[in-house]
């Protein structure tokens, strides 16, 4: 890869990666084998590296909210008692009508109403019914004849009812505070990401896709804020719930109890498979999505090339190839997923028999009554659903610290240095630009630009010229600071750059790329982007200097023509001329042009020169150029091979010296030869 390659002239295309794109992909499939293998003991790149470490921190999100949840927490925790409580009472309700039957079916069997209950226990013991007299002994304030307690029974509904809607209105409030509390800590989240994106250094984006990143700053915070969402509160209530249930369960029966908890190794043990499975699976899901929409995004902002080379076979057989492997990656994470919920209930209802029976047997026998019996049912279903609902929301917790681990690598990385608090600013000079034994390269095993020294005085255009990969973008990105110098400095009127503040820096420079960026906005908005304190006047001053006037009026708004996505009502060059009068309205002391007239046709380039010429006046300028008809008349030309400078002169002292430059000059107007029979 060529130099001028890993030096972008923007600040998204590529420098050097640890892996090819072949080795990338060929790695992905080998993944992806191993999952549908279902070898889960090789270690997926996109899942949760550590996900005990990484699910606590993506909690700790919550910590700015902490007094909310405490809150929460005292709102769930009173709901709780209230669901626990109901069917204790409502229990009581069936003993009331069943005890009620009971005594009357006495009474109309002959035995005299009003007996004391022990009389009656021994007389049914009597008669032989031993199972039905201890069924009777174990009744509370019985007598015989005395029917149902309806009066009782009517208060014991009224309760319940109760009990039911407040439980109801604390969930409410409970879920309505902690969907606010999510909401405010993913804005916070995305808050911290874009300040991230604006401390990273230029070549952390050289490494990293678009399409990866936009998926991580979007899809992957979305998901984590519909797991905290979905989970959160889920969980806190289950918890609660399943505290609460068991202390009543205890309360009834500890030999029913001890049924019901034979669900939690079975549970445990589903999970304990399932589970690390599913983490995995999910990771690799969100990996293959960051994948699709790099694929994607590569393939819509090529689409024009795609059709010119009629690669649309090609690039549909790609999107094919990685949207079956998202499809599934996705399909067993899914299935993982949706497994572990049908098993829990299974477990569930498994215990579910065991105390039915037995609560059955205990009431035969004079051990419980039928209300405590039908409690315990209820009890157990309470307790069996959180279970399984906890355990369906490990894996969209699996999932969403997935996503969190990612969004927290993006958080981690390393940033460019800070510029010093008490950083001097750069002083008001003529701009002269200095490069004392300067060293730096992309990549420590190959060199780029090795002990490089000249000098620019005020007011120069200085030409860069040379083959790709010779370093000319890399100087100016130098200048920029995009880079930090391996070795040696860069002087701007005798301060070292590296001292001052990058703003401080940058607020000097104009520099127009070779490739145009506008954004979704007016014409006029594009412009004073250079500068926003920018008056209309001068906006459109520089818009008559740099020929943008000529062809404004012609669009059906003029200056307040809102730009499409990418421009595209707009012809290159016309999005070219846009960015040179940004860069007129900046009034910047030092100006790079980055072969700003690539995408102008040849009169359009003739204007522009004319009108470059009077924004270099007073500037120290440098031009990147490739065509070396557009800089014949700078003060300086340099000429660059391999990071060095072999040449150095006005564009006839170079071409006498039939050199390097005379090389390339001429290579650029001689006549290709033909061969004749």
């Amino acid at each position: 890869m060529s130099a001028d390659e890993q030096a972008p002239t923007s600040v998204t295309t590529g420098s050097p990666l640890e892996l090819t794109a072949e080795e990338q992909y060929e790695a992905e499939l080998a993944e992806q084998a191993r999952l549908t293998s279902g070898d889960f003991d090789a270690v997926a790149p996109g899942k949760a590296d550590n996900f005990g470490k990484s699910f606590a921190r993506m909690i700790g999100l919550l910590k700015p909210s902490a007094l909310w949840f405490v809150f929460v927490s005292i709102l769930g925790a009173l709901g709780v008692v209230l669901t626990v409580a109901a069917p204790k009472i409502l229990g009581e309700a069936t003993n009331i009508i069943y005890e009620g039957f009971i005594s009357k079916s006495l009474a109309d069997s002959g035995v005299p109403a009003g007996l004391p209950q022990g009389q009656v226990v021994d007389l049914l013991r009597a008669q032989g019914q031993d199972d039905f007299a201890n069924m009777v002994a174990a009744f509370s304030d019985f007598q015989v004849g005395a029917g149902v307690d309806f009066e009782r029974l009517r208060w014991i509904i009224i309760a319940v009812l109760s009990i039911y809607i407040g439980a109801a209105l604390l969930t409410w409030i409970q879920g309505y505070v902690i969907n606010v509390i999510m909401v405010r800590t993913m804005w916070r989240l995305r808050e911290d990401v874009e300040a991230k994106i604006n401390r990273l250094p230029l070549s952390y984006f050289d490494k990293v896709q678009r399409g990866e990143l936009i998926s991580r700053v979007t899809n992957d915070i979305d998901n984590i804020t519909q797991t905290m969402q979905q989970s959160l509160s889920g969980a806190l209530t289950s918890v609660l719930t399943v505290i609460g249930v068991l202390v009543m369960m205890f309360s009834i029966s500890w030999q029913l109890a001890l049924v019901a908890l034979v669900a939690l190794p079975l549970m445990a043990v589903i999970f304990g498979i399932i589970g690390p499975r599913s983490q995995k699976a999910f990771g690799m899901q969100w990996r293959k999505v960051g994948r699709l929409n790099a694929r994607v995004e590569e393939a819509f902002s090529g689409h024009a090339l795609v059709k010119v080379y009629g690669r649309e076979k090609d690039a549909l057989e790609k999107f094919q190839i990685e949207n079956e492997e998202l499809f599934q990656s996705s399909f067993r994470a899914q299935f993982l997923a949706g497994i572990i919920m049908p098993a829990m209930t299974f477990v569930g209802s498994l215990t579910y028999v065991g105390i039915a029976v037995l609560g059955g047997l205990m009431v035969a026998s004079g051990q419980l009554r039928l209300g405590d019996v039908q409690a315990f049912i209820q009890y157990s279903q309470q307790f069996t659903q959180p279970l399984s609902e906890l355990g369906g929301m490990a894996a969209v917790v699996q999932s969403g610290t997935a996503s969190a681990e990612r969004v927290f690598d993006f958080l981690d990385a390393d940033e460019q240095e800070p510029d010093a608090e008490d950083a001097p600013a750069v002083p008001e000079g003529d701009g002269v630009i200095e490069f004392e034994n300067v060293s730096f390269s992309y990549n420590p095993d190959h060199p780029l630009i090795t002990d490089l020294s000249f000098r620019v005085e005020p007011g120069q255009t200085v030409a860069i010229v040379g083959p790709t990969g010779a370093g000319k973008t890399t100087l100016v990105n130098l200048i920029m600071r995009f880079y930090e110098l391996d070795g040696g400095r860069i002087l701007l009127d005798g301060q070292d750059i590296s001292e001052t503040t990058r703003d401080d820096l940058r607020s000097r420079t104009g520099m127009v790329l070779q490739d145009p960026w506008l954004f979704a906005g007016s014409i006029l908005e594009n412009i004073r982007y250079g500068r926003a304190s920018a008056s209309d006047d001068e906006v459109l001053a520089a818009a008559k200097a740099t020929y943008v006037d000529r062809f404004v009026h012609a669009l059906p708004e003029g200056y307040e023509t809102i730009l499409e996505e990418d421009a595209a009502n707009v012809s290159a060059g016309e999005r070219q001329l846009i960015t040179i009068a940004r860069a007129f309205v900046s009034q910047p002391s030092i100006l790079i042009l980055d072969e700003a007239t690539s995408a102008v046709d040849t009169r359009t380039e003739l204007l522009l020169q004319n009108a470059m010429a009077a924004l270099r006046e007073g500037r120290t300028s440098f031009v990147i150029a490739h065509r070396l008809s557009t800089i014949r008349d700078a003060d300086l030309i340099l000429v660059m091979e391999h990071g060095d400078i072999v040449e150095k002169g006005s564009h006839d002292e170079l071409i006498a010296a039939r050199g390097a430059y005379w090389r390339l000059y001429q290579s650029q107007f001689e006549q290709a030869a033909t061969d004749r029979p």
